[in-house]
This record gives C-alpha cells, structure tokens and sequence, in this order.
C-alpha cells in the first residue's frame, strides 16, 4: 500500500487543530465558570459590606435618638459611613475595591468601638444620674408632704394654745341695792340706786400676766346702757360701757366687784330684765341676768 505523504499531513495538522479547539473551548468554558462563581463571591462580599455599613447607620440613629451628647461626632461619624455605603453601591465589584471598603470599614468598626462605649457610658451615666434625681425629687416630694402636715400641726397647735391662753371668768352676779339705804340689796326697780356686778377671772397659766382691761355693760330693759361712762372702739367695733376695771392678773383666781351708780337717765329704774356682760377689751368673758320689779 502506497501513502501519500502530503495527505497525511493535512490529516495530522487537521486533527490537530481539532485537538486545539476542543481543549480551548474546555479552557474558555473553565475559565468563564471560574469567573463567574468569582464574580458571585464578590458580589456577595459587596452585599455583606453594606449590610454591615448599613447596621453601623441604624446604630447611629439609634445613639442619635437617646443621646445628645457627642451629636458633633455621631453626626460626623454617620455621613461618612452613608457616603461610603454609597460609593460602594455605585462601584462595580472588583478583588482590589473590596479590599479597599474592607480596610476602610475595619477602620470605623476601630472608631465605632471606642465611640460606642463612651456614648453608652455616658448614657448609662445619665440614667443613674436620673435616678438619682428621681428618688431625691421623690424624697423632697416627701419631705414636703411632712412640712405641710408639720405645718398644719403647728397651726393646729398655736390655735390650741391661743384657745387654751384666753383669761375666761365664772361666778357672774349682779344685785340691786337701795338709794336711801346704801348697802341694802333690793328687788325693787322703783327703789334701786345702783347695781354691784362680782365675778371671777380664772386661774390659767398660759395666760400672759400683766394690765388687763375690763368693761361692765348693763343694758336695761329699754335697750339702754345703764350708767354709761364712756365707749371704746375695738376695729369696726363701738362697746359703750357703764363701768371700766383696770386689774392686774397673775395667773391665778382673782374676784373682781364693781358698783355702777345710776344716773339721772336711768331714775327711775324701769321694771324688767337687766342683762349684764363682762368684756375683756372686745370678747365678752361671760354674762349675768337681773330682774326688777
């Protein structure tokens, strides 16, 4: 058998470049999957930069919310972590671009640490400081509560005592005596020339010792006061009075007489219910009855 050697030639060269193509197109298919998964695996690093740039602005906002102090530097720290999520989204995914944003957010996460901490104790700070305000608000609220009532108890206390203080008197009587028989006592008014008037200032130590004045006022069976000597004003107060005793108290039973002598105004005494009081300046201690026929 004769072979042409131009023949085989072209065959082997043929299968040659057959073998060529073939082992290309594994190559290109081979090459063009490995860059593909690789261009996957970038995307992906992108996305999980953004997420985490994105969790580093909701922790600004939420620092941002709760907090006012270091505003200057989470505001500043805040831009520029939105700036560089937004480069990021622009730029197409590349090996050296990653490796760039990566250094770049291992960078802030440095900063974010420190910032974080100093933000939190700070807040923490203030909640213990509001605390704090809270319970002594609470005991000042308290303490007011106890000066009111204290207040209340010593208002309740000095009106007590200024009560328990009052000079008060007992023992009221009043009699009529004759003209003509100085002395004598009588029941009748055609006959009476004068009327004695006797009580008792009672024994009370919180009383304040010293010059008291006294008023005696008879009012006769016409309204009219009975040997009137004078008036006093007391405010918006007129006591007209028939007798003034000035005594001095001391703490303890004093008696106290006096004599009213009729006038001219008042003979002759008119029949009926005289009505005697006692005053001490203008609160009455105690009053008296004397009927006349």
């Amino acid at each position: 058998m004769i072979v042409n050697p131009q023949a085989f030639n072209y065959k082997l060269v043929i299968g040659s470049l057959i073998i060529a193509m073939v082992c290309l197109g594994i190559f290109g298919f081979s090459t063009y999957e490995s860059t593909k998964a690789e261009q996957r695996f970038l995307e992906q690093e992108k996305k999980l930069v953004e997420g985490e740039l994105s969790q580093m602005i909701l922790r600004y906002d939420e620092l941002s919310l709760h907090s006012n102090i270091m505003s200057l530097e989470l505001d500043s720290a805040k831009k520029y972590a939105r700036t560089t999520l937004e480069k990021l989204r622009l730029m197409h995914s590349d090996v050296s671009v990653l490796k760039e944003f990566k250094s770049e957010l291992a960078l802030m996460k440095t900063k974010n640490y420190f910032l974080f901490n100093t933000v939190d104790s700070i807040n923490n700070a203030n909640d213990h400081l509001k605390e704090q305000t809270s319970g002594i608000q609470k005991e000042l609220v308290q303490q007011k509560s106890i000066n009111h009532s204290l207040l209340k108890l010593n208002a309740s206390l000095n009106t007590t005592l200024k009560k328990a203080s009052l000079l008060t008197a007992h023992s009221f009587s009043a009699r009529a005596y004759k003209s003509a028989d100085y002395g004598t006592e009588t029941s009748k008014a055609a006959h009476t020339s004068q009327i004695g008037v006797c009580f008792t200032l009672a024994e009370n130590i919180l009383t304040e010792k010293g010059t008291k004045d006294l008023y005696i006022q008879i009012l006769n069976p016409l309204n009219n006061v009975v040997g009137a000597k004078g008036s006093v004003e007391f405010g918006d107060s007129l006591l007209i009075f028939s007798d003034k005793q000035v005594i001095h108290y001391k703490n303890q039973n004093l008696d106290v007489c006096t004599t009213i002598q009729a006038t001219n105004n008042d003979k002759p005494f008119a029949k009926g219910t005289y009505y005697v009081s006692v005053f001490l300046k203008d609160r009455k201690l105690g009053d008296t009855q004397l009927v006349l026929n």
